[in-house]
């Protein structure tokens, strides 16, 4: 089991639930955009929240967002050991950096001096595309086994220096060699890890590899904290991650939406309905699952592990409860008697 570290008012490791990260796409400098996506984010179930902090001026904007949102806010730092020291002094509730970019030993050392003072976690970050030269000879390439070494390089480094409230990152684009190395990784240190797939692509592609490689380390008792990266709205990261997290066994709580693939007998717009349902959900704070089939011939015993399910037919609709078949109502009618269902379930 892995030591536990506090990261503003939430704590990650120690078997404590896998807590979701996401990245703000908005300039930090400009404090009100961020703060209103924080907020988004936050409300979608989203517990830790990291920024990009590439100049003083955004440094500074930490202490204003940090006052205005209700999680924590994790400083990510490169190059600029200054940043760092501003950012923890401007009350980010952690930083990320890479100690083999920050610069010589002295600079490390002010930085960890700064986070010891504050008790500021920092989060050690490696990646396969800035995997150190001598590793990548050693290795005959960019491989799990240089990618741990390096981390742990840079863990002894900062546990030298006195400090030992770290979290460790190694990420990856090719997702079986990022699975491998958080195996590797996972049996030689206690430190929290934060899980994910780097560069991992658009909506589609990345949700697809990141579903596959965190589904494989987390499957094993691996890791502690999570961001699906995704090219795309940072929203779309908060949602895949509840899901992978949910499929998994790893988290309770939400809607969970199913339907059906359509096929020759569907006689409602299917796709349509089916994505209107998991929009119209989203703010509904349910344990429970929700099916959506496209016709009432196949739709109540398809539905029947689902706790509740609509089916569509010509003109009308079925509500289905358990398996059973609760009453019909017209077609147009349908998502609003789910909903009225919903929201008054009992």
């Amino acid at each position: 089991m892995t030591k536990t570290v506090q990261i503003g008012d939430r704590v990650i490791g120690g078997g404590n639930p896998i807590l979701i990260q996401s990245m703000t796409n908005t300039k930090t400098e400009n404090v009100a955009d961020t703060v209103r996506q924080i907020q988004a984010l936050a409300a979608a179930g989203c517990d830790i929240i990291r920024c990009a902090v590439p100049t003083m001026e955004a440094a500074k904007a930490l202490g204003e967002i940090r006052g205005q949102v209700s999680i924590p806010v994790v400083a990510d730092i490169h190059f600029d050991y200054r940043l760092a020291l501003a950012a923890i002094e401007h009350g980010a509730d952690k930083i990320r950096i890479n100690p083999g970019n920050i610069g010589d030993v002295s600079r490390v050392q002010a930085v960890v001096d700064a986070a010891a003072e504050r008790r500021i976690p920092i989060r050690v970050g490696v990646n396969s595309g800035s995997l150190e030269k001598n590793l990548v000879e050693k290795y005959g390439g960019v491989t799990a086994e240089g990618l741990v070494e390096s981390a742990l390089d840079k863990v002894r480094l900062i546990e030298g220096m006195g400090y030992d409230n770290l979290v460790i990152s190694i990420k990856s684009s090719d997702v079986l060699m990022c699975v491998r190395a958080h195996e590797l990784l996972a049996a030689q240190t206690d430190h929290p890890l934060h899980v994910g797939i780097t560069e991992a692509g658009t909506i589609t592609s990345g949700n697809i590899k990141s579903a596959i490689g965190l589904g494989l380390i987390l499957h094993q008792g691996i890791g502690d904290t999570i961001r699906v990266s995704l090219t795309g709205d940072p929203l779309e990261e908060v949602k895949s991650a509840k899901l992978i997290l949910r499929t998994l066994g790893l988290r309770s709580g939400g809607v969970e939406v199913v339907s059906c693939p359509t096929c020759g007998r569907t006689q409602i717009n299917l796709i349509e309905l089916a994505n209107q349902v998991e929009h119209m959900v989203a703010d509904i704070p349910l344990d429970i699952k929700v099916a959506v089939m496209g016709c009432v011939v196949n739709g109540p015993g398809e539905a029947k592990e689902a706790d509740i399910g609509i089916a569509g037919g010509i003109g009308e609709g079925l509500i289905i409860k358990h398996g059973e078949v609760y009453k019909k109502v017209p077609e147009e009618e349908l998502l609003g008697a789910l909903r009225y269902e919903l929201l008054h379930w009992k």
